[in-house]
């Protein structure tokens, strides 16, 4: 099948009758070259002349304002950590791509992801530090300053890169990727209803229409017409010399895309598969290799062992850590509990954990007891709700004894929040993916939670922004992002949005 030759698909030189032929036809694709590369390099270089640069800023104004001159050497150990953690800034960014055109030009969160990686950065500055005990080698105040300054230094040398790549790569500059369009009349149609070219950082340069081909008719007049068709399109290819020709042939079409692949792989352009609606749900596509089986990743497999173990180390530590800090007040919360309502202190109900394992979730009780076994969720104002209890739950101290399911290896700190067993019910047949948020450990915090997304859930579309969340952390796990989250929970004023 052609999905097996995909990492087949090579460009060719063009034949050229003499040196200067192939030098002049290949002098756009250089400029484009060079452009390309030169662009993540030189914001690479930037992010570090910003961190070295406040580092010598900083270590100016520390040794003018501590002692009224300017040593020949620095004693601070400022150049040797601005360098380290500029070293952790770069190497992160580069693993991730975000210095290539395409995260630039992208609706990505640029600049809090630059946040994270400074933090991150100086995390495991902090951590080697104490590792080597060598923290006493820096000035505290020297390194305040550098970790105070250097991140809106970052963020301004993010947004300035930001600016320069949109402002060059635009549809009319000679270094935006030129692109040939082949496919039936509807699936071009459909592309440019779904695309947009010039936000893409694209120019099509051309569009190539194949005609259906009628299944009644016999083999052989098939062949000649699509033959004819493509001979027609890779003449067009060869006259506008595109630098990437996307084939908009549904994959359902397999036999049709054979005859492209072979069609197309004789012209010298870069060959794209695009298999039509499945990529638009699916945004973040990588081309994946499991032993010597490639594939199309449509989402990460849960955790890896060593994953596994990092995450349920911080669990497991700070839940027995706040467990025992927070002893007094769980004593506290319970006596106020049992003075406002007659009941018990703790409230369970079932809920789905990982893999849709159902497991009994602790709370602080916060609403009256009653006979009526049908689940019916907390809506503002309800009559439910004791005064005890709406304190409780618009400070989130209610969720504190899930840090027993924690220590229980039922749920995690930080993960898709669990639903009762009917909400999981109801919506897992409504919405799209929802089944997916069990394929990871539920937790007492979550990405939606934190981002204002909690509460009554009165439509499916409430629903779906609050999963799509969670499948954006599922898919871009981290523990730094769990770290990230947990701060955000306790400091962030949309962690308590919704709360009641």
């Amino acid at each position: 099948m052609f999905q097996d030759r995909i990492p087949d698909v090579f460009e060719k030189l063009p034949v050229a009758r003499s040196r200067r032929d192939v030098w002049t036809a290949l002098m756009p694709r250089r400029r484009r070259a060079a452009f390309r590369a030169g662009i993540p390099v030189a914001t690479a270089l930037a992010d570090l002349a910003a961190i070295l640069g406040v580092a010598a800023l900083v270590d100016l104004a520390y040794y003018v304002s501590m002692q009224g001159n300017i040593p020949a050497v620095s004693t601070s150990g400022s150049f040797e950590l601005s360098a380290l953690v500029g070293l952790f800034v770069l190497l992160t960014n580069l693993v991730r791509e975000d210095y290539s055109i395409e995260t630039l030009l992208s609706d990505r969160p640029h600049l809090k992801r630059a946040a994270t990686v400074w933090v991150g950065a100086w995390a495991i500055a902090l951590v080697i530090g104490f590792a080597t005990k060598t923290t006493q080698d820096y000035s505290r105040l020297v390194s305040l300053g550098l970790f105070v300054s250097g991140l809106p230094a970052l963020l301004i040398v993010r947004t300035v890169a930001l600016g320069v790549v949109r402002r060059a790569v635009t549809p009319a500059s000679a270094s935006i990727n030129r692109i040939h369009l082949v496919g039936y009349e509807e699936d071009i149609a459909r592309f440019y209803a779904h695309n947009d070219a010039e936000a893409l950082g694209l120019r099509v340069i051309g569009t190539s229409y194949l005609r259906r081909i009628d299944p009644m008719g016999d083999e052989a007049s098939r062949r000649a017409q699509m033959s004819e068709d493509l001979d027609l399109a890779v003449s067009v290819v060869r006259f506008l010399r595109p630098d990437d020709v996307f084939i908009l042939v549904p994959w359902s079409e397999a036999a049709d895309i054979e005859r492209c692949i072979d069609a197309f792989l004789r012209v010298p352009a870069a060959l794209h598969l695009r298999p039509g609606s499945v990529m638009d749900r699916f945004p973040d596509l990588k081309l994946a290799r499991v032993g010597r089986l490639s594939g199309i990743n449509i989402g990460r497999r849960p955790l890896q062992a060593g994953e596994l173990l990092l995450k349920r180390t911080l669990d497991l530590t700070l839940a027995l850590v706040a467990l025992v800090l927070l002893a007094p007040l769980f004593l506290a919360v319970g006596v106020l509990i049992k003075l406002d309502s007659p009941g018990p202190v703790f409230f369970r109900q079932k809920r789905y954990g990982f893999n849709q394992q159902p497991f009994g979730v602790y709370k602080f009780r916060s609403m009256k007891v009653a006979q009526d076994t049908v689940f019916k969720q907390a809506t503002r104002n309800d009559s439910r709700i004791t005064p005890i209890g709406a304190m409780l739950r618009r400070s989130n101290i209610d969720e504190l004894p899930q840090l027993l399911n924690v220590v229980l290896g039922e749920m995690s700190l930080v993960g898709p929040r669990p639903h009762a067993l009917a909400h999981d019910r109801s919506f897992e047949n409504r919405i799209a993916l929802y089944a997916r948020r069990h394929n990871v450990m539920p937790g007492i915090t979550g990405w939606a939670q934190v981002n204002g997304l909690r509460g009554e859930t009165l439509t499916d579309l409430d629903m779906e922004r609050r999963v799509q969340h969670d499948l954006h952390y599922i898919d871009n796990w981290s523990i730094w992002f769990d770290i990230r989250i947990m701060f955000m929970t306790v400091f962030s004023p949309r962690a308590y949005k919704n709360a009641f």
